[in-house]
């Protein structure tokens, strides 16, 4: 059975990366690639984390909280710890997320008011101009 690995051009190609943010994850400790002379082989494992490193950017999480879930799961299966920590930083990064939601929508109501009182303002100079 032969064991599949990727080079760093390969990861790069397949996840539209390049090779310094690779390395980058790699300093991070969320990949471990193994040296065959100075060229880096990936294993499935290092793409699987990648994968899942991505996708935990995507939702907005830190690298560093990435980190502390996939490293979970490298240790021995204590499903409720586990659980418990993942759901503490959904938790807290929903939090932030429905923070900046009630910001944004505040922001909107202001300028929906702004763009009324705009156009309120508009119209009259337009009338007073076709009067004048």
């Amino acid at each position: 059975m032969s064991v599949q690995t990727f080079t760093i051009s390969q990861l790069a190609k397949e996840f539209d990366l390049t090779t310094r943010a690779i390395r980058f994850y790699e300093d991070m400790g969320l990949l471990t690639p193994e040296r065959a002379g100075v060229q880096r082989v990936y294993s499935a494992r290092d793409r699987a984390r990648l994968t899942l490193t991505l996708r935990a950017k995507r939702l907005g999480l830190s690298l560093t909280e990435a980190k502390d879930i996939l490293d979970m799961y490298d240790s021995p299966r204590d499903t409720v710890p586990q659980l418990q920590k993942f759901l503490g930083v959904l938790g807290t990064h929903r939090a932030q997320l429905e923070s900046q939601l009630a910001e944004l929508q505040a922001n909107l109501a202001e300028v929906r008011e702004h763009e009324k009182k705009g156009r309120t303002a508009l119209a009259k100079a337009q009338k007073a101009a076709r009067t004048a």
